[in-house]
């Protein structure tokens, strides 16, 4: 009987596993066309309007979403908590994202981007109670040690960071915490439901925000820089999300954050097929250097969970929804529900009238 759960544990961990770095995976693929689509709509659109404007889009999909599927509201803490994701990734990321981009290319911002996975994962440690292994740390430093040595061989490190460096490294800072909180709030609320609150929860801001600075700029672009805004809207800000926080919630904040190391090379084939920047041989072998940190983390994954075995939680129906934890029974107690007797003898008789009677 031990051997036949334990298999069943490895399976249900494997499974989760999988099913989190896939959901994970389709998440980098939607926000690693985030930074062009920026790049592209900040040219003729102002970035305050490109910021909080794709937020005001993204918060009215998700209230028809929400009135749709009959969610219920989030309870007091769970809001305390969306603020929290709001913040870093409703209005933080891109806000900053928006404001680097008006001035250098999404190329440049892909590989400085690259930072991020390592700060969802000081994330996950301090909002999620993860403890990931040493190679896991091991792998992320050497991602963000690439990420510098890049800015320093690129020429962006001149004595100091430049204002667009700065906004990126906010951006980072803002987004690995909202990553971080939004992927342990969707377990208990769901990824799809996690990210329409925020984004409603922020819609009386994003929408000030917005009409001032329409009223300030009005929006006048062509079809590219409309269409952009439009991925940005749909994509990056919305359905983006509800892959992203569903990964993050079954397979762990900080190892399904780690994918996102492979973002700088998607972002680069983007910028270059799309906007034809040129990738420089040092961007090249950045992504490359971070990319194969992704192997180097993944792996850290399979060694701890060799050693370590967790119960798995009873999955809901929905790919989307939060993964459910029903009751388990008290060790020593059968599957009637009947505690053992105090005497061993009469216990192994029990047990074996539970189990010719099953």
């Amino acid at each position: 009987m031990k051997d036949k759960s334990s298999a069943t544990v490895a399976t249900t961990v494997t499974a989760d596993r999988v099913i989190g770095l896939s959901l994970g995976a389709l998440g980098v693929l939607a926000f690693s066309m985030s930074l062009p689509a920026t790049r592209v709509a900040v040219q003729q659109l102002d970035p305050w309007f490109v910021a909080f404007g794709r937020a005001v889009g993204a918060a009215l999909l998700a209230w028809a979403y929400l009135c749709f599927t009959g969610a219920p509201r989030p309870t007091r803490s769970q809001w305390r908590r969306l603020s929290i994701v709001a913040v870093g990734v409703v209005v933080g990321f891109p806000l900053f994202t928006s404001l680097a981009l008006t001035t250098q290319t999404s190329a440049h911002g892909a590989v400085v981007i690259a930072v991020l996975p390592a700060m969802t994962a000081v994330f996950a440690v301090l909002r999620a109670g993860e403890r990931p292994p040493l190679l896991f740390w091991v792998a992320s430093v050497g991602g963000l040690l690439a990420v510098l040595a890049f800015l320093i061989t690129s020429g962006a490190v001149h004595g100091a960071l430049s204002a667009a460096d700065l906004f990126l490294l906010a951006a980072v800072v803002l987004c690995g915490l909202g990553y971080a909180e939004g992927g342990a709030l969707a377990r208990e609320l769901g990824g799809a439901r996690t990210i329409c609150w925020a984004l409603l929860l922020s819609l009386p801001v994003t929408l000030l925000i917005t009409l001032v600075a329409a009223s300030a700029h009005p929006p006048r672009a062509d079809a590219a820089a409309w269409s952009a805004f439009g991925y940005l809207t749909v994509i990056s800000m919305f359905l983006g999300f509800f892959a992203w926080y569903a990964g993050l919630a079954r397979g762990g904040i900080a190892q399904v954050g780690q994918i996102q190391l492979a973002q700088p090379v998607l972002t680069l084939l983007w910028s270059a097929l799309l906007l034809g920047e040129t990738v420089t041989p040092a961007s090249i072998g950045a992504a490359l250097v971070v990319l194969a940190c992704v192997v180097l983390i993944q792996r850290s994954r399979s060694a701890r969970a060799q050693q370590t075995r967790t119960p798995p939680l009873t999955r809901c129906t929905a790919l989307f929804q939060p993964p459910c934890a029903g009751p388990l029974p008290a060790q020593g107690t059968p599957a009637s529900g009947r505690p053992h007797p105090s005497n061993p003898e009469l216990a192994d008789v029990t047990d074996r009238a539970t189990l010719n009677s099953a």
